[in-house]
C-alpha cells in the first residue's frame, strides 16, 4: 500500500534521525539498520488525535503551552515546531530513551521547556510580548500512535489612548491598539465621529471627534474599551475658551496700539507743520519792516504827505 506522508511527519523523521546518528557514533556504529527500522515503523503509525487552538495571551505574562495528555511511558519523541513572525523556524525536540534533548534555530531563551521533558513536554514563553505571536505545534509519537496539538498564539497589548483640543471647542480622542480594535465612548453623551484607521505596523488607530461648541459641559471623559481593559481620560473645553480669550486680547490691543500710535504721529506731523508756518510768518514780518522804514525817510511823497499835514 503507498505510504501517505504529512508535513509534520517528514519534520519528526528529520528529528529522530539526528539522534539516530547522535547515537549510531556513541555506539560505533553498531547495529543502526534495526534502530533505524524500528523508528520508522513507529513514525508510520497513523495519527490518532489532532487539535487546533486559538489563544490570546496578556502582554508581559508568562504563557505555557500544553502538549496533547498522553502516556508518557510510551513516549518516543516530543516535538515543539515554533513559527513567529521574522524569524526562522525553531523546533525543540526530545528523545525519552536516551533522555536527550536538541534544538534547531532556537536561540532566544524565552521560549524553553516548562518542565523536566520527560515528565511534562509543555512549552513555556516568559515574558510574552507581540514579538512571539506565531503557530506553535506539540507533536508527540509513542507506541500507540501519533498525537498533535497546534496553538496560533495572539497577544494583546493595552492601547495607547491620548486625547486633546481643537479650536470651536473640539475634543478628539485616538486609541492606538492591535487587534481586536478598541471602543471609544463619551461623558457626556453627544453625537461623535468615530473611525478607525489601519496601519502598516500590524496596529489599528480608532479615532472618535466630538463638537462642543453648542454645549455648556466644562468638562468631558473619554473612556476606552478593550480586550485587555478599560482606559478614561479627561480634559477641561475651559482650555479652549482661554486660549481663544488670550488670541483676541492680543490682537485687540495691538489694534488699540496701532490706531493710538498712528493718532500721535499725525499730531506730531500737524504741530510741526504749524510751527514751521508760524516762522515763516515772523521772518517775512522781519525782512519788511526795515524796508518800510528806509521807504518812509527816502521817499518824496511821504514828505510831502507830511509837510501838507504840517501846515
Amino acid at each position: 500500500m503507498p505510504c501517505h506522508w504529512r508535513t509534520s511527519d517528514l519534520q519528526l523523521l528529520l528529528t529522530m534521525t539526528v539522534f539516530l546518528v547522535l547515537e549510531c557514533v556513541s555506539a560505533g556504529m553498531e547495529n543502526p539498520v534495526s534502530t533505524s527500522n524500528s523508528l520508522t515503523q513507529q513514525m508510520n503509525r497513523q495519527h490518532h488525535s489532532s487539535a487546533t487552538t486559538s489563544l490570546l495571551a496578556h502582554l508581559d505574562t508568562k504563557v505555557v503551552l500544553s502538549c496533547p495528555r498522553v502516556t508518557l511511558t510510551n513516549l518516543v519523541v516530543a516535538t515543539w515546531e515554533i513559527t513567529i513572525r521574522d524569524k526562522l523556524p525553531c523546533t525543540l525536540a526530545y528523545r525519552k530513551d536516551k533522555n536527550e534533548t536538541n534544538k534547531s534555530n532556537c536561540t532566544d531563551e524565552r521560549i524553553t521547556w516548562a518542565y523536566r521533558p520527560d515528565e511534562n513536554p509543555a512549552l513555556l514563553i516568559h515574558p510574552v510580548t507581540d514579538a512571539y505571536e506565531g503557530r506553535y505545534i506539540c507533536n508527540l509519537v509513542t507506541a500507540e500512535g501519533n498525537f498533535q496539538h497546534t496553538y496560533h498564539l495572539q497577544v494583546l497589548v493595552p492601547p495607547e489612548v491620548t486625547l486633546y483640543l481643537l479650536e470651536n471647542r473640539t475634543a478628539v480622542c485616538q486609541a492606538v491598539s492591535r487587534k481586536p480594535a478598541a471602543q471609544i465612548s463619551w461623558t457626556p453623551e453627544r453625537d461623535c465621529t468615530t473611525e478607525p484607521v489601519n496601519r502598516d505596523n500590524h496596529t489599528v488607530t480608532v479615532q472618535s471627534k466630538c463638537y462642543w461648541a453648542e454645549s455648556n459641559a466644562s468638562t468631558v471623559i473619554c473612556s476606552v474599551s478593550h480586550w485587555t481593559g478599560n482606559k478614561s481620560l479627561f480634559i477641561e473645553l475651559g482650555q479652549g475658551n482661554k486660549t481663544d480669550f488670550i488670541k483676541i486680547s492680543i490682537l485687540s490691543i495691538s489694534a488699540v496700539l496701532l490706531v493710538a500710535g498712528s493718532i500721535y504721529l499725525l499730531k506730531i506731523c500737524v504741530c510741526r507743520k504749524c510751527k514751521r508756518k508760524k516762522l515763516e510768518v515772523d521772518f517775512e514780518q522781519d525782512e519788511m519792516q526795515p524796508y518800510a522804514s528806509y521807504t518812509e525817510k527816502n521817499n518824496p511823497l511821504y514828505d510831502t504827505a507830511n509837510r501838507v499835514k504840517i501846515s
